[in-house]
């Protein structure tokens, strides 16, 4: 059994890691008992001690989910498929064993698993799919278009070689591009880069940012993309070569007028300047408006990368007047230190607004007096991470979660905030940055307590309503002033607040399905009107 650091990150890993060895004859009972937290058996087919065929067959019989690599001799290859075509993922030949080979086969067996697996089984869809399902029951969506709705219009899942800097062997690389609706435009959507991206967490996405487009009333369908695949531990040779590979497989579904990717979690300008560069030299002239989120030089808009961070802290102030709460002088805890949270925190300092604690993958800070943005910016980008941070006091993302503060704004992961730890947040406005922070379960706690929930259906819509001024923008040849810019958004995303509430106070219910209602009705609407093909 294999350590969680064995994942399909692509990383070059020893041999020699492995957490715990068992040989499968005497430990049978052990695996079938744990086998919901194993990760990976490897078995000897050749065992001394038993039949090594039929202790494999044994174990995958009782712990199916396990993906398992045999261990083979030249003599017995026709052991081996055997054992593939009763479900190993992979053998591997005594005589021609190392260490590369050995990590190598380890990880595309995890990868394979995952990929049959878990690619509709992702807790973010679903988050999805529960939360539209609700929706559609209190609105009484019809039947035939809540179906239709429940599940993307396309999902393309692609495969490709990818290769390092530092050793010559190539590997396999999963990734995905998801088209939740076609009906309103263009689809529009980031791409992700990130080890546990799956097709189920790409839909959920894409259906999300659906119901966005619609409460925003911008002209596009939802869509996202992903590759798994950790980025932090790539070169920038490495993140450009499999940025124009991804960009290749994908190429079809892409386009100004068919689907228009912009950056998101592991992603960035640069990223969106070597796909547009992609893209272009595939069809033979420039094509600035194939992405959004790119550099200003390449057709990028001004305020496109503070346009999330910038967008939650306008709808924070406008939750903040709902409530006769006043800021200044208020204090807020920021979960995630990326793009969204650190521009955030930014902008809250700015209105007078303490920030007392923020946090990343290295854990979390916390000062009662308050940090200094400026300060913490600096540190994160000269250490790359928070941790060691000296003006403030080390502590858990869990316990970020849980102090007393004004605004909460988790602006990093998904199902960050459960039924395990609602009862104890201790925030007036939970604001979130991040996708599908809050389970429905916590969802229902939260507002009997009378926490102010701002959905990210709206709370995060500020990227994308920005990235459709830069397609705008493109498309017209014509730049707009930055103060243009933030007016414009501050108009659209306010007016998508005040008829979410509006809706949540007519009809008795909360803010978060009220603005999926307002999502989802723009969507129906459209679907109507077109009627069906054939």
């Amino acid at each position: 059994r294999f350590g969680p650091n064995v994942r399909s990150n692509l990383a070059p890993i020893p041999a020699s890691q492995p957490s715990e060895t068992r040989t499968f004859h005497t430990k049978i009972n052990h695996v079938v008992q744990t086998n919901s937290r194993q990760v990976l058996c490897y078995s000897d087919l050749n065992l001394p001690d038993s039949s090594g065929f039929e202790t494999f067959v044994r174990v995958f019989d009782a712990a199916g989910n396990v993906p398992v690599v045999v261990l083979t001799g030249m003599d017995d290859l026709n052991l081996a498929a055997k054992a593939v075509e009763e479900g190993a993922q992979s053998y591997l030949v005594k005589g021609r064993l190392d260490g590369n080979r050995l990590a190598r086969a380890l990880r595309y067996a995890i990868q394979r698993t995952e990929a049959e697996q878990a690619e509709w089984r992702s807790p973010m869809f679903r988050l999805a799919q529960q939360q539209f399902l609700k929706a559609a029951q209190i609105m009484g969506l019809d039947d035939n278009l809540r179906e239709r709705l429940l599940f993307p219009q396309r999902t393309l899942a692609v495969t490709f070689p990818f290769r390092r800097d530092d050793y010559l062997e190539v590997e396999t690389v999963f990734g995905y591009r998801v088209q939740h609706l076609l009906t309103m435009g263009p689809t529009k959507g980031g791409i992700r880069y990130h080890e546990d991206v799956s097709l189920g967490e790409v839909s959920a996405l894409a259906m999300w940012m659906t119901w966005k487009c619609g409460l925003m009333r911008l002209p596009f369908g939802g869509a996202k993309g992903g590759v798994r695949i950790d980025p932090t531990i790539l070169t920038g040779h490495e993140l450009q070569r499999l940025t124009r590979r991804y960009t290749t497989e994908i190429l079809d579904m892409i386009g100004p007028e068919k689907d228009i990717p912009a950056p998101d979690m592991g992603t960035n300008e640069r990223v969106m300047a070597w796909l547009m560069d992609t893209y272009s030299q595939q069809v033979g002239y420039t094509v600035p408006t194939v992405v959004t989120g790119k550099p200003v030089v390449l057709g990028g808009s001004l305020g496109r990368s503070e346009a999330t961070g910038r967008g939650l802290v306008y709808l924070i102030e406008a939750a903040a007047e709902h409530l006769e709460l006043n800021l200044k002088g208020g204090t807020a805890v920021i979960q995630g230190f990326g793009n969204v949270g650190s521009n955030a925190a930014r902008f809250l300092e700015e209105l007078g607004v303490k920030v007392i604690a923020v946090s990343d993958v290295s854990g979390a800070i916390y000062n009662p007096n308050g940090l200094s943005i400026s300060s913490l910016l600096s540190y994160a980008e000269e250490n790359r991470v928070l941790q060691g941070y000296p003006e403030g006091e080390a502590i858990s993302n869990a316990e970020l979660l849980e102090l007393p503060c004004d605004i909460l704004a988790p602006a990093a992961l998904q199902n960050q905030i459960t039924e395990h730890n609602a009862e104890r947040i201790q925030c007036k406005i939970l604001a979130e940055g991040a996708n599908g922070p809050t389970t429905l379960e916590a969802d229902e706690i939260l507002q009997n307590r009378g926490v102010f929930v701002l959905p990210d259906v709206i709370g995060n819509a500020g990227g994308v309503t920005v990235s459709y001024f830069e397609w705008v923008q493109g498309t017209q040849n014509y730049i707009w002033t930055l103060d243009e810019i933030n007016s414009r958004l501050h108009r659209i995303l306010l007016d998508a607040f005040h008829r979410a509430l509006d809706r949540a106070s007519r009809s008795n219910i909360d803010v978060r399905t009220a603005a999926l209602i307002e999502g989802i009705a723009r969507v129906a609407e459209a679907k109507l009107a077109r009627g069906l093909f054939p």
